[in-house]
């Protein structure tokens, strides 16, 4: 990889971002505004091993993906909004039979088609919940080129180490846009493998977990008895109607994510100390938040940044931290209030919340983001 710094496209460094990490299996169906992302991967996999293949559909896509990965391999797939929607199912069966996989949304307008060549950031709920069940989830999202492919590496870390899928929340924006980057050289960012068994063949339970609650996983076709199913398990992979098994099994996934808060969520923030109102965003509308803040200081109001890159698990800790110290938080996000909802939850009527939203498949201008600053400092 080039040492000198070249223009890339976000798709790009996504793309690039998992080639890095290691993934050697690609499964996907095209659709704007991710297609970048299969297209480039359709010519690298090959170069460095791996194996590409454009499926029928999103549905067999998350198939194929979690078929690959249990012979080892780390894989990944990419989509939009529609596509997304349909892969909620086998996401949930990766969530119940602990796969790792990594799922890139690059976000545009919807409901249903909506515009396809829009931005939006209308996912942020549906990649917590869409899938049912009562099940962790870990979502990333990138705000630059240089995210986009430092954050890939990253999301297939935590899918290897926790054993979960894991979700890349681009936007139109962010995947689509270009910036001068120069992309890390091997070794320079940690890439990290599952934890595989050690013990004796006739000694594994591919569902046993040791105090990280993470389970060793062995590879189909090493010789380890391994079922695979998305009922409720026991250690054996077997599956079970005892209620204390189920209740311990669900207790598990969601421990396995909630002890490890601290390695797994990520932000950034800017100026909050001697801020009075703090606006949070993520992805491309951060961009257009940066430039607002920016000339709201030059005119003398204290007003800072707080970017979740970890969307899910949502950092609330550090969010409710600002909220008993009476900052005022400004959401600016391109939906409805997706991530206002969890933003309201957490400040608990301890602060002032306030929101610029918009979608109607344009970017916020910094212009709206300032005005709105103006109105509720």
């Amino acid at each position: 990889m080039s040492t000198e710094p070249r223009l890339v496209q976000g798709n790009e460094a996504c793309a690039e971002g998992a080639i890095y990490a290691g993934m050697r299996f690609y499964a996907g169906y095209p659709i704007t505004p991710s297609t970048e992302i299969a297209e480039i991967l359709a010519k690298r996999l090959p170069q460095v091993g791996g194996k590409f293949i454009q499926m029928e559909d999103e549905i067999a896509s998350m198939a194929a993906i979690i078929g690959a990965s249990l012979t080892g391999a780390k894989v990944m797939t990419a989509t939009s909004g529609p596509g997304f929607s349909l892969m909620q199912e086998n996401i949930g069966y990766a969530c119940m039979a602990e796969i790792p996989c990594v799922i890139a949304n690059v976000q545009r307008l919807g409901p249903s088609t909506g515009v396809a060549t829009a931005p939006a950031q209308g996912d942020v709920q549906q990649a917590r919940w869409g899938t049912h069940g009562d099940h962790p989830i870990i979502a990333l999202a990138p705000s630059s080129v240089k995210e986009a492919f430092e954050l890939t590496v990253r999301a297939f870390n935590l899918a290897e180490q926790y054993r979960v899928p894991v979700i890349l929340l681009l936007d139109e924006v962010v995947g689509h846009m270009r910036e001068k980057v120069t992309l890390p050289q091997p070794g320079e960012i940690p890439v990290l493998d599952r934890n595989k068994p050690t013990c004796d063949r006739e000694n594994y339970y591919p569902y046993r977990a040791d105090s990280d609650k993470a389970p060793a996983m062995a590879s189909f076709g090493e010789g380890y008895r391994y079922h695979v199913t998305g009922l409720f398990h026991d250690e054996s992979g077997f599956a079970t109607e005892k209620p204390e098994i189920i209740h311990g099994q669900l207790k598990r996934l969601h421990e396995k994510i909630n002890q490890h808060l601290a390695e797994i969520i990520t932000y950034v923030t800017e100026d909050i100390d001697d801020a009075s109102l703090i606006v949070i965003s993520y992805g491309g509308t951060a961009r257009a938040v940066s430039r607002a803040v920016k000339l709201a200081r030059q005119e003398g109001l204290k007003v800072g940044i707080f970017r979740p890159q970890t969307i899910w698990p949502f950092p609330e800790e550090a969010l409710g931290e600002l909220a008993a110290r009476g900052k005022k938080l400004l959401v600016a996000e391109m939906n409805f209030g997706q991530l206002l909802l969890e933003v309201q939850r957490v400040a608990a009527g301890r602060c002032q919340v306030h929101s610029c939203l918009q979608s109607n498949g344009e970017l916020t201008q910094p212009e709206i983001i300032l005005n709105k600053i103006r109105e509720v400092y």
